[in-house]
């Protein structure tokens, strides 16, 4: 299955080789890599290389290495939660500028809100109606009910990537949202004001998606991302 490899970059190739091998099919997930020995003899190398390279491709989430009599290196199903994982430790410690958050939400936000207007149905638009009438009525309760608004907005901007169809719009955007609150809290000078305004931009989209305006969604909510980024920007220079 494997060749040998050039020592200078041993467990570097081992692990290019293993991964290749995974994304091609030909070692499927919930099945065993080869036991040690017979890697070792495969790829010429050392023990100690090899299990560098199954280190990382541990970390990679491509395998998951177990121990005991019935351990092993097993093919793990690839999936989206690596880089859900990775993206959010970013913006978790706010390892992305403002200015890179906002253009990167820009044109995803805008783009996701344009396919909503697309592909979304009757359903959708029920859906999007209540948590419109669900974050009114947090916003109603003042100071008390700010933190229940924005987790209803973050709710109705995860249904829009719902609606997209688009799995890594969903993935990245889900990430984003659950890690996002770092930058609030650094940067965002909530008040009652901002969030009214804040409603009204969503209302504004939910009413371009019922109406399957694709552009106008997407203006909206471009235009929202960056009056609410330069907000941020405003509390960092000061």
């Amino acid at each position: 299955m494997f060749k040998p490899v050039k020592q200078s970059k041993a467990y570097q190739d081992v692990v290019e080789q293993i991964q290749e091998s995974i994304m091609a099919g030909t070692l499927k997930a919930g099945s065993l890599l080869p036991a040690e020995r017979e890697l070792k003899e495969q790829f010429g190398i050392s023990r100690g290389t090899l299990r560098e390279a199954l280190r990382v491709l541990e970390q990679k989430g491509l395998i998951e290495i177990r121990t005991g009599v019935a351990g092993g290196s097993m093919v793990r199903e690839i999936n989206s939660d690596n880089l859900s994982d990775n993206l959010g430790l970013l913006i978790r410690n706010c390892a992305v500028s403002l200015k890179d958050l906002a253009e990167f939400r820009e044109e995803m936000e805008g783009g996701v809100a344009a396919l909503a207007a697309q592909r979304s149905g009757s359903d959708d638009v029920v859906l999007l109606e209540a948590l419109l009438v669900e974050a009114e009525g947090h916003l109603n309760q003042g100071r008390p009910g700010w933190d229940a608004f924005i987790r209803t907005d973050e709710q109705l901007h995860l249904a829009l990537a719902r609606m997209s169809g688009n799995l890594l719009f969903q993935t990245v955007l889900q990430s984003l949202y659950a890690n996002i609150h770092t930058y609030y809290v650094k940067y965002l000078p909530v008040n009652q004001a901002m969030l009214q305004e804040n409603l009204a931009d969503l209302q504004a989209i939910v009413a371009a998606i019922t109406a399957h305006d694709a552009e106008q969604a997407r203006s909206i909510a471009q235009s929202h991302v960056r009056r609410f980024n330069s907000y941020m920007e405003n509390k960092e220079a000061e």
